[in-house]
């Protein structure tokens, strides 16, 4: 699935607003303990984003890339954009990025991917949020996770992810490390009861 398809979806999936946690059988390198958030799920596939692992680049980078401002204006960026973090989304267009944020922020390209979060991937979110302002909840992908059609379903019957509700406030938490262990403690799982022949939770 792609970004053009995620904006005219017009009905949402059974996987839509579901994390997908990554058993332990999973042998793609791209997705071993991932945490995803799949934002949209339809006959024609599904589109989400892994939000659990780092980027070796800086908000102030990807600024001085875009050329949005000098090196010199590096150090009078605002302390919320100096901090604001970078992820990888996964393994699809990984040069370009998107933001996934809370709905208090929209511009006319802001996809809304469930009752109160958006994406958008355009430059104007990037500029609001050097300025200071922007969405009170974001964080920025590099690339995106993809599935054609009935490619996910098969995953998940062959055993290839663990499903439940997404939690918003672990969407966001920037702290990546333990988000893995902590999704699974949502469901009432450990890391240590899984295998890769192991039946879902």
């Amino acid at each position: 699935m792609s970004l053009s398809t995620l904006k005219n979806r017009r009905e949402r999936g059974f996987f839509d607003g579901q994390f997908l946690i990554a058993m332990p059988g999973i042998e793609d390198r791209n997705f071993a303990r991932t945490v995803i958030y799949i934002c949209a799920h339809s006959d024609a596939g599904a589109m989400g984003f892994v939000i659990n692992r780092p980027q070796n680049l800086t908000f102030t980078d990807v600024l001085l890339h875009l050329d949005m401002i000098k090196q010199e204006d590096s150090i009078v960026l605002p302390k919320r954009a100096r901090e604001f973090p970078i992820q990888t989304g996964g393994p699809v267009e990984s040069g370009r990025g998107f933001v996934l944020h809370s709905d208090d922020y929209s511009s006319d390209s802001s996809i809304p991917v469930s009752d109160d979060i958006c994406l958008t991937a355009t430059l104007d979110i990037v500029r609001a949020i050097s300025k200071g302002d922007g969405p009170t909840r974001a964080t920025m992908l590099l690339g995106y996770s993809s599935w054609g059609a009935g490619q996910l379903e098969n995953e998940v019957v062959n055993n290839g992810w663990l499903t439940c509700a997404a939690n918003e406030a672990l969407i966001f938490d920037r702290s990546l490390d333990d988000k893995y262990e902590r999704a699974l403690a949502g469901m009432g799982v450990t890391a240590a009861m899984l295998s890769a022949e192991a039946g879902h939770a």
